[in-house]
């Protein structure tokens, strides 16, 4: 259990952050990258469940996922504070439920004819900006990977590749299960 009594320490004072494993890293340090910007999609995640509380699908799922992505940030954090003191990460099995997911979802969706524009309604917009986020996310979790020295498990790495793919599914979904999608029109403003 985490417990914070002290909100700040003044210890980033000097521009450094703790990781997990009591290492010190300048706070624009890939690894502190990574996992502060899946803090930005669960803030995001955050605002979209403001449209989807009625929604007996969708906002049970982004729940869920709104805790897995804590456990990914400990990962890439490299805390050792997990069930058992191992070091925390997502499984396997959280990728398969979220390959699940988006299987439920799209299954309820017509085949797409063309790509779609952010949009619709508030809770598929702001679906798509989680999703845009997830993929920055997950584009530094890839380079923080190819560092020498540096270490993303695959787990962690596979399950935010899938959630951009939820992501974008669950907008659709949200659009009335795409009716409301709308649609990029190639070339309309020439």
């Amino acid at each position: 259990m985490v417990v914070l009594n002290r909100i700040y320490t003044r210890t980033g004072d000097d521009g450094t952050t703790s990781l997990g494993s009591g290492e010190r890293r300048k706070k624009y340090d890939l690894r502190v990258e990574a996992y502060g910007t899946l803090d930005e999609v669960n803030a995001v995640l955050g605002l979209v469940r403001l449209h989807t509380a009625a929604d007996a699908v969708l906002d049970p799922a982004l729940g869920r996922i709104q805790n897995d992505l804590f456990d990914v940030e400990a990962d890439l954090c490299l805390s050792e504070k997990g069930p058992g003191g191992a070091r925390l990460t997502v499984t396997d099995a959280q990728v398969a439920w979220l390959e699940g997911e988006i299987d439920r979802l799209n299954a309820e969706l017509q085949p797409l004819k063309s790509f779609i524009l952010p949009g619709g309604s508030a809770a598929s917009a702001y679906l798509h900006l989680a999703r845009t986020v997830c993929r920055r996310a997950e584009r530094i979790m890839v380079a923080l990977r190819d560092r020498p020295g540096e270490e993303v498990s695959e787990p962690s790495l596979k399950y935010v590749n899938r959630l951009s793919d939820y992501l974008f599914v669950a907008g659709r979904y949200a659009n009335d299960k795409g009716a409301s999608d709308v649609l990029w029109a190639p070339g309309q403003n020439r």
